[in-house]
């Protein structure tokens, strides 16, 4: 695993597009490796909810979504970044898509599948005023995946301001990003990838019958955590891609599945994987997986 490095280093490639509808737009390409896009990612969804809406554009349809509460889940699993709110989610592949514990995911997709580039952009009108701000994000196949949309000054709630009276103070989230992302004049606000917290999860999804007894696996999972005073959480997710072999349990640290993971069998896995570092073999999964 590479060093967290808190300083981005500019791309210093700005690019201008004319728009067929007149105006152009601006791109401000910046560093797109995992651990830059996961704290930008995390500033945005997480602590920066309330100012920012994510979607995607193409001609002749815009979609746009809003945070009306913070996300109930933001996490990484499988280079697929989950954001979880109360009425939509978004998945967006930041790292390297393997494919589960098969590592099923050919070397050609897992490329096309990533974030490739990314940059910041101002649309401007016909006057070279720009008149919104965002991010746009690609991947290797070069198809536009998301759109996150910034404060706009000209905007308040569903409704353009008058004319010549925009709020300019709705500029500095842009800017602070810029300077940090773009520009490198301003350290990443993170010591770590703040992604990349390690977590242990059971599975709660209902594709296989067993994993909906699910609850003691976690109580005790949480349990033994506490009593071992790691600084690891204890967590559910959706489908680990291990079906028909529940309760099934995920270590995010070195990527390992268990299966059949009833609740005297987790207070083992955090005793003996978790705090000294011996995988419980009997339940790993695939099997030839150590």
């Amino acid at each position: 695993m590479t060093e967290f490095n808190c300083w981005v280093t500019p791309v210093n490639k700005i690019v201008i597009e004319a728009l067929s509808t007149e105006g152009s737009i601006e791109y401000e390409y910046f560093d797109c490796s995992t651990d830059v896009l996961s704290s930008l990612l995390y500033t945005l969804f997480q602590q920066n909810w309330q100012q920012v809406g994510v979607g995607h554009i193409v001609q002749g349809g815009v979609l746009e979504l809003e945070f009306n509460a913070p996300p109930k889940i933001c996490i990484l699993y499988d280079g697929y970044l989950t954001v979880v709110t109360e009425g939509w989610h978004l998945h967006l592949c930041i790292e390297a898509n393997l494919g589960g514990p098969h590592c099923k995911t050919p070397l050609e997709l897992r490329q096309q599948r990533q974030v490739n580039r990314a940059a910041f952009y101002r649309r401007f009108n016909a006057e070279g005023i720009p008149r919104s701000w965002g991010i746009d994000l690609w991947n290797g196949a070069n198809e536009n995946l998301m759109t996150i949309f910034l404060p706009n000054p000209y905007v308040e709630g569903e409704n353009l301001l008058p004319e010549g009276k925009p709020n300019l103070s709705k500029l500095a989230f842009y800017e602070e990003l810029r300077n940090i992302y773009v520009l490198g004049n301003q350290p990443i606000p993170f010591a770590k990838n703040p992604l990349k917290h390690y977590y242990i999860s059971v599975c709660t999804s209902t594709r296989c019958l067993p994993s909906r007894k699910w609850q003691s696996t976690f109580d005790a999972l949480k349990s033994a955590v506490e009593n071992a005073g790691l600084d690891i959480e204890v967590r559910t997710s959706g489908c680990l891609e291990v079906c028909q072999q529940g309760p099934v349990v995920f270590y995010s640290n070195d990527r390992t599945w268990y299966t059949r993971v009833q609740p005297n069998i987790a207070e083992i896995i955090v005793n003996e994987h978790l705090v000294k570092g011996h995988k419980v073999i009997e339940h790993c999964y695939p099997q030839n997986s150590v």
